[in-house]
């Protein structure tokens, strides 16, 4: 049963209560605070709370041994802090008692700084409270004071519209593209909007209030660190980060981002970091009314940072009546760190890795991530992220003689994350990704991506994968099951319906393949490598004019040449169609070895094809990881060696 009755009687009704058992809170003040002190007495009282504070000691009572007792029977230490209190011997000692066994709630009440030794405990601003019980100061006491007693916390009746991301515009580049998906969405163009959930969670991006735009790195890092360690709770259901951070400054309030990612929870916050400071704001917003749930700031130094991302994720988890287990230990454990410089590192590396476009930011990412290597050997994560880096240069950049160095540091390094950390299972996910697309190793990424989705079955990244995979060795049915799962957790990441799209074309389902890309494209208009499953989709169903307009749309020419020159050589277009396939050659050479093969294949030169396949192989050309699905090769199945080339890759 919810610890407050609900939202109507906090509006306004005087029977707010905290139900089951009464509350109690000992209330710690100075003497010259005493009027300030009956009257928030009174409040908490009116609310429904046991307090007891020293004008309840009965006459002839021992006094510290009264005191003594009511701070141990107490659930939630109040204290008072002002300019008298702070000097006051009494409320130290009180205070410190309610400190050391968890359940110290400090208030200010004339913004005087609380005493050395409790700084980094976050003080209710009570500076401007003039008694009433529906102020947001008053509610946000009564929220921490609930925590404390282990119930649910009270709502903090603070309007949605005065939300910063209510307020906030949209630069003009953002609206485009963010209008685009969220129309599409309410337009139906994805079918209806995500059921909600009970004990799911979207973890926004965090605000960057430092005023320097160079640090926004740290705070995205950080709500994503926050995100990942509710992840890891089966528990909860966690928005993926791409979903979540298309509403990093948009206008729309908390119940509608909360409908359209469909979850019952939005964690909001922001970071300011100063010098060696940094203070966290975290908050905790009911998706169905708008309002906070619970909301607490830190203020930590920076090397106590983990200690905020435990924090936050576990009293998050508290108020969803969860636990998780995330201690200093169990983050090691998960592939963190604890160095400072380590974790710095890691987060631009992230932060370049998730947001380059070219080969220098690609590669300024991997030397970040090898710097936080250096910080702390031991830092799995890092090394996952290293791994999945190499992997990306050396797809995209690196000439044929690199390519294969560049694939086995990569799979040593997401071996090194398994070593350090066997329980992270992004780490397992990397490893069979990149033993999958770069070591063209089939047979060897099964275990780890099979144990990746036992590990972390509420990951989109690692369901989205594992479905990849499950898809190109013929488990379809596994496939779509992962891919739905993955767009429940990550509804406007354009990556989801892409690969749907993949997945349906694998199962040669070819009339289904267009409506989940098309969706893909609604959310990212420029993505690559899209229009090419259409029209070849469309090219295996006979409608060459169809699959000629995706081609001729397709933004990644590697993609859209090789199904030009299909295209025309069926129309009995033989120029054209040997102009499309010279240009493929002339334009990516060796690195389009594959696409060359399939064009020769629908040719009908086989030997030339199974040549062209085989020189591939030795490449390590990812499209070979197609071959066991890919209807443009069917002619060549029969065919001794591509029987071969499916052995040798571990194809079953």
């Amino acid at each position: 049963m919810p610890a407050f009755r609900g939202l109507a009687q906090l509006s306004g009704d005087s029977d707010t209560r905290i139900e089951n058992r009464a509350v109690t809170v000992f209330l710690s003040y100075a003497r010259a605070d005493q009027a300030r002190a009956t009257r928030l007495s009174t409040a908490l009282a009116d609310a429904g709370l046991d307090v007891w504070w020293d004008a309840k000691i009965e006459g002839g009572a021992a006094f510290a041994k009264s005191i003594e007792s009511a701070l141990d029977r107490a659930d939630a230490v109040v204290v008072l802090w002002s300019q008298s209190s702070v000097a006051s011997d009494w409320v130290r000692d009180e205070a410190a008692r309610g400190r050391d066994q968890k359940k110290l709630v400090p208030i200010r009440l004339d913004g005087t700084e609380p005493p050395l030794g409790f700084g980094q405990y976050h003080a209710i601003d009570f500076s401007k409270w003039r008694g009433s019980v529906a102020t947001s100061d008053f509610k946000n006491l009564l929220s921490a004071v609930a925590l404390m007693a282990g119930r649910e916390a009270a709502p903090v009746l603070v309007p949605v519209a005065t939300s910063r991301r209510r307020a906030l515009t949209l630069a003009a580049g953002t609206a485009v593209a963010l209008g685009a998906g969220l129309t599409a969405w309410r337009q139906g163009l994805f079918g209806r909007a995500p059921t909600r959930l009970a004990n799911s969670v979207a973890v926004l991006p965090y605000k960057n209030l430092s005023g320097d735009p160079s640090q926004t790195y740290f705070s995205d890092g950080l709500s994503e660190e926050v995100r990942t360690t509710l992840a890891r709770n089966n528990s909860l259901r966690v928005m993926a980060q791409t979903s979540s951070g298309k509403f990093r400054d948009s206008k729309e309030d908390a119940v509608t981002i909360a409908g359209l990612l469909g979850v019952a929870f939005l964690l909001d916050g922001s970071v300011r970091r100063s010098g060696d400071v940094v203070r966290v704001v975290a908050d905790l917003i009911d998706g169905q009314t708008g309002f906070s749930k619970w909301s607490q700031s830190f203020d930590r130094k920076l090397a106590d940072i983990f200690s905020v991302q435990s924090e936050i994720a576990n009293t998050v988890a508290r108020v969803l009546a969860l636990r998780v287990a995330n201690d200093a230990d169990a983050g090691k454990k998960l592939g963190g760190t604890q160095d400072i410089d380590a974790y710095d590192a890691y987060l631009r590396g992230r932060a370049l890795y998730d947001t380059s476009s070219n080969e220098t930011e690609d590669r300024a990412a991997l030397a970040q991530f090898e710097a936080a290597i250096a910080a702390d050997p031991n830092y799995a994560a890092a090394h996952a992220a290293r791994s999945r880096a190499l992997t990306y240069v050396a797809n995209n950049y690196a000439s044929g003689d690199q390519l294969r160095s560049l694939h086995q540091e990569a799979v040593s390094a997401a071996r090194r994350a398994i070593a350090l950390a066997p329980d992270l299972a992004d780490a397992h996910s990397t490893l069979g990704y990149t033993l999958f697309k770069s070591d063209l190793d089939v047979r060897g990424a099964r275990a780890p991506l099979d144990r990746s989705v036992e590990l972390a079955p509420g990951e989109a990244t690692v369901q989205g994968r594992f479905a990849i995979y499950a898809a190109a060795v013929g488990r379809l049915a596994e496939a779509k099951k992962a891919i739905k799962i993955a767009h429940g957790l990550d509804p406007l990441n354009p990556l989801i319906p892409s690969t749907e799209g993949y997945i349906l074309y694998a199962a040669r389902e070819y009339a289904s393949v267009a409506a989940p890309i098309m969706k893909a494209l609604e959310l990212n208009p420029k993505m690559g490598g899209t229009y090419s499953f259409i029209g070849s989709a469309a090219l295996m169903l006979g409608q060459l004019d169809a699959a000629s307009e995706a081609y001729a749309k397709e933004s990644n020419k590697m993609f859209g040449l090789p199904g030009i020159a299909i295209v025309e050589q069926k129309r009995g277009h033989q120029s054209l169609a040997q102009q499309a396939m010279s240009e493929l050659v002339a334009t990516f050479g060796k690195s389009a070895l594959y696409q060359q093969a399939q064009v020769l294949a629908q040719w009908g030169d086989r030997d030339a094809a199974l040549a062209t396949l085989e020189q591939a192989w030795e490449a390590g050309d990812s499209g070979m990881t197609y071959t066991r699905f890919d209807p443009l090769l069917d002619s060549l199945r029969q065919e001794p060696k591509f029987v071969g080339l499916l052995e040798k890759m571990g194809f079953e």
